[in-house]
């Protein structure tokens, strides 16, 4: 298997760091394939702009989505974007390892995927989500956080932690293709005990070593939706973050059932 691992943590010394070479060292070990795209080494552009476009498709107005289509029909990518999104084309699984900041991922890592993910490569008119380019490829998300896990539990004050994570597995990941697998959570290792933290390493290390044994979060088919894409009447959400209306479906009954209990750690 081939492996990307998509590290954003500016900080070689951090918790986040030492998970990564944990995921180098257990992937290896296995057999696979592993690179690491570590992007605050790498010093990576985070911003999608015009210097993104030496060959522009309409030179009088930025239509960035127009013009990273046009870029990708036509080889004309910048260097450091093709290099990454040939990372991506020969990976089987990408782990995105970085710190919680703002209830995301750091604006590094945002924009790699703005500059990466691009239109024509990472998505396209009738390839999205389940049809999406990266259908067949997995994705995980391994994440720190600087506060206690009680506080991402759905009575929590930061909130759930499978919906603060939607806009990352449904909007990049499941919109993209992926099949995504659910997250791995190291809490405040910066805050715990130095056996706590072992036992983060190894948890982690036996997720990795065990990936088959892991259930994909669920996203409902093009075929639960109507032509407004919204879910049919007589579906019942089973995200664990969208309820259903029109099927007499409640949040609360969709959380209940269906919030995905292997985002906590």
């Amino acid at each position: 298997m081939n492996v990307l691992i998509v590290f954003a943590h500016p900080e070689s010394s951090s918790f986040s760091a030492v998970l990564k070479d944990v995921a180098v060292n257990t992937l290896t070990k296995q057999g696979h394939a592993v690179v690491v795209s570590d992007l605050y080494k790498m010093g990576w552009s985070p911003a999608l702009g015009p210097e993104d476009f030496s060959d522009r498709a309409d030179p009088d107005y930025l239509d960035l989505s127009r013009e990273q289509e046009h870029a990708f029909a036509n080889g004309t990518h910048t260097a450091d974007v093709r290099a990454e999104q040939e990372k991506v084309r020969n990976a089987d699984l990408i782990l995105f390892h970085f710190p919680v900041w703002w209830f995301s991922m750091p604006a590094i890592l945002k924009g790699w995927v703005d500059r990466v993910f691009s239109r024509g490569f990472a998505y396209s008119t009738g390839h999205k989500y389940e049809s999406g380019h990266f259908k067949g490829k997995r994705a995980m998300i391994c994440l720190t956080t600087g506060t206690a896990s009680t506080l991402y539990e759905p009575n929590g004050i930061d909130g759930d932690l499978h919906h603060i994570l939607w806009p990352i597995h449904n909007g990049i990941l499941g919109y993209t293709g992926f099949t995504v697998l659910p997250p791995f959570a190291a809490w405040m290792p910066a805050r715990v005990t130095e056996d706590e933290r072992a036992k983060y390493l190894s948890d982690y290390a036996a997720r990795l070593e065990h990936l088959d044994r892991s259930e994909p979060l669920f996203f409902h088919p093009w075929s639960d939706y109507d032509e407004t894409q919204r879910l049919k009447p007589g579906v019942i959400a089973r995200s664990g973050v969208q309820w259903n209306p029109r099927s007499g479906q409640s949040f609360e009954q969709s959380a209940v059932h269906y919030a995905n209990s292997s985002t906590k750690q």
